[in-house]
């Protein structure tokens, strides 16, 4: 029989103190903490009630201009035309429009927070060599972990399912933005220098500029992570597609799971080409690249 191995950690203790300290902090500031993303709640439903007031086809319509826009593309915005419609045909299309409201709001939030991050990591190694280990562990830790705290501090809802979201979704937008800055060429940053630009007009008017194509792959990448969490929000209630998948799950019915997960891949599609296409024009007009 193989020997076990030494106890050389208590375990036990520190789960358990650990534990309570945190119960300690959601006694203490769970009320503060859910008034400070109240605003948030009410951006995020107000969104989604907007979405499902519109008629139908004024966000189709919206949806294909915004993909001939960017992909410049009749093909393209007739199959995102086709795609919302067969949503719309299936049943799902409520469901469909309250996952775009997680997905937008999530994405935003996300960007928001991780520009500013991949920016300052790009202008300090220090900073770099801190942050890229947490990225690490945020996109290789597994979702559920995630989701403890903030149900323990919020409750099943929209909320924790968003703060999900967020921490899943947002390392590609860092890091895409950090190496998009670094990888701007050293003799441009040289030549803006010499005309006199300060630090802040050189990452305005040369860096971000140059490192947008880079910077878009990130916005890309969190918008399909953050698409692929619907599922896993739909089990703290965030509602939408990944409820229906959920249901199919717990009722054990093949259809209703199949027909959600078809409108969740055709958001996917559509969002994707949309993100991809921006990037590529922007390359082009930059000169980058291939």
């Amino acid at each position: 029989m193989a020997e076990n191995f030494p106890k050389l950690f208590d375990t036990r203790s520190f789960r358990i103190n650990m534990d309570d300290g945190f119960n300690w902090i959601v006694a203490s500031y769970g009320e503060a903490m859910e008034i400070m993303f109240l605003p948030i709640l009410k951006a995020l439903i107000a969104m989604e009630k907007f979405l499902q007031w519109l008629p139908w086809y004024i966000v189709l319509a919206v949806l294909v201009a915004l993909t001939y826009l960017a992909c410049r593309s009749w093909k393209a915005a007739l199959s995102t035309g086709v795609m919302m419609f067969l949503i719309g045909v299936i049943g799902i299309w409520d469901p469909a429009m309250a996952t775009i409201a997680l997905m937008i709001t999530s994405t935003l939030l996300a960007i928001l927070i991780g520009i500013p991050v991949g920016v300052l990591m790009s202008r300090s190694n220090t900073m770099q060599s801190i942050t890229l280990p947490i990225l690490d562990i945020m996109q290789t830790m597994p979702i559920f972990v995630y989701l403890i705290p903030f149900v323990m501090i919020f409750g099943p809802g929209k909320i924790p399912a968003l703060l999900a979201t967020i921490v899943f979704a947002i390392p590609p937008v860092i890091r895409l933005t950090n190496l998009g800055i670094r990888q701007v060429d050293a003799e441009v940053i040289e030549g803006v220098t010499a005309f006199g630009a300060t630090t802040r007009q050189r990452l305005i008017t040369a860096q971000i500029p140059l490192a947008m194509p880079t910077i878009m792959a990130g916005i890309n990448q969190t918008t399909m992570m953050a698409l692929s969490m619907v599922v896993i929000a739909s089990m703290i209630g965030a509602g939408g597609l990944g409820y229906q998948v959920l249901q199919g799950i717990q009722r054990l019915e093949v259809s209703r799971g199949l027909l959600a997960g078809l409108g969740i891949v055709f958001l996917a599609i559509i969002f994707d080409r949309i993100a991809q296409a921006y990037g590529r024009r922007m390359q082009q007009h930059l000169n980058i690249g291939e």
